[in-house]
């Protein structure tokens, strides 16, 4: 099913070459094919045969490439990172526009490739959103399944999950060689999926999956790399409170995360919807800011009394996600403490609940009008 999607190819070269990176599965190639491959020359190093000779002689790069379309695409551009140093030359020399595909960034940063030198910027593509997806949307199914098009569309999406953690095991960790023992990294899988949306605790999980602290310091940072998912630290500007300053992990979607913890379904009104609801939203921030282009951090607060904020954008919105139909005003502990520290400008309370109001300094939305606000710029711009 064709999704139009929030980040517009054709409005990134017009601007630069680019790099494209995205966890797999989350549609990169489906995009090109439908909004950029009348207009460019599609390089893809999937096909064996020319990555082969590609590999044998990047410099046959500007054999292929002819003068016209101005925009090239190379798929998955990790496989050969020796080619960024004929995109640069074609760059310099002809003026080409590039976009730059892959599932990690992680080869390229840590193997010395050229990375352009500012010659090309970075983009982002994420799991489908509910903005996205619109009229197709359903909240216990995208708990459930995830924004993966291929999962969220499938008539059997329990089993795509599965397939794909076993694909990006093999294919992301495996080939590449990332980790010296496969069976450790499978069991760290499993302990920090169920301690998703938490604060990071290295020991606990080193305990529980039977790897050493260390290891598992650098099997988040191999999570990070390969784009599996993402930190959000803590917000650390309050004064009248002292904050903690030990960050969360979230893995990039919902279903797959919940896959990955062998979780079970997730039903309205259970403790494992208000988990994957909280996710949900802040996977939709954090699409958000990124297709927009809005350079705010993403944090969470918690005092070491205990108070908390499950988001705060920059110093504009502070966002607490409650999955009740009825919020009360123990909810708004977290906001008040969190406004009396006039760090941030604007409050908000996002839940079930339909009533709408304004009350003590805290805007009180359904988690639906939140987004539509979100996406037209109404809570951060």
């Amino acid at each position: 099913m064709l999704i139009s999607r929030a980040l517009n190819l054709e409005d990134l070269l017009k601007k630069k070459s680019h790099f494209l990176f995205g966890p797999r599965g989350t549609g990169k190639t489906s995009l090109i094919q439908h909004s950029i491959s009348q207009k460019a020359t599609v390089i893809d190093l999937l096909n064996d045969d020319l990555y082969s000779r590609l590999l044998r002689r990047p410099a046959l790069l500007s054999e292929i490439i002819p003068d016209e379309p101005k925009w090239v695409v190379i798929d998955e551009i990790q496989k050969i990172p020796a080619l960024l140093d004929e995109v640069h030359r074609l760059i310099e020399k002809k003026g080409f526009r590039f976009l730059l595909t892959g599932s990690s960034a992680r080869k390229l940063r840590r193997g010395g490739a050229n990375l352009l030198g500012g010659r090309a910027w970075e983009a982002r593509l994420f799991a489908l959103t509910c903005h996205e997806l619109g009229r197709h949307f359903d909240l216990i199914r995208y708990l459930n399944r995830g924004g993966l098009p291929a999962v969220f569309f499938s008539d059997y999406p329990q089993d795509e999950l599965k397939n794909y953690i076993k694909l990006y095991l093999r294919e992301e960790i495996q080939a590449e060689a990332l980790v010296k023992r496969l069976d450790h990294f499978v069991r760290f899988l499993d302990a920090s999926a169920l301690t998703n949306g938490q604060e990071i605790k290295f020991e606990a999980i080193a305990n529980d999956s039977g790897v050493p602290a260390r290891t598992v310091a650098s099997y988040y940072e191999i999570l990070e790399d390969t784009l599996l998912g993402f930190q959000l630290p803590p917000f650390l500007k309050t004064k009248k409170r002292k904050a903690i300053k030990t960050s969360k992990f979230y893995f990039f979607d919902v279903g797959v995360a919940g896959a990955l913890a062998s979780r079970g379904e997730v039903k309205e009104k259970s403790e494992l919807f208000g988990n994957a609801f909280e996710h949900f939203l802040i996977q939709e921030v954090r699409s958000y800011l990124h297709y927009k282009n809005i350079d705010q951090p993403m944090t969470y607060w918690r005092s070491t009394s205990q108070m908390e904020v499950d988001l705060v954008i920059g110093s504009e919105a502070a966002i607490e996600f409650k999955s009740t139909q009825r919020v009360s005003p123990a909810h708004l502990r977290g906001l008040k403490a969190l406004r009396e520290e006039k760090r941030v400008a604007k409050f908000y309370v996002v839940s079930l609940d339909r009533l709408h109001r304004h009350a003590d300094g805290v805007i009180h939305l359904h988690w639906q009008d939140f987004l539509v606000k979100l996406w037209n710029g109404d809570v951060v711009d």
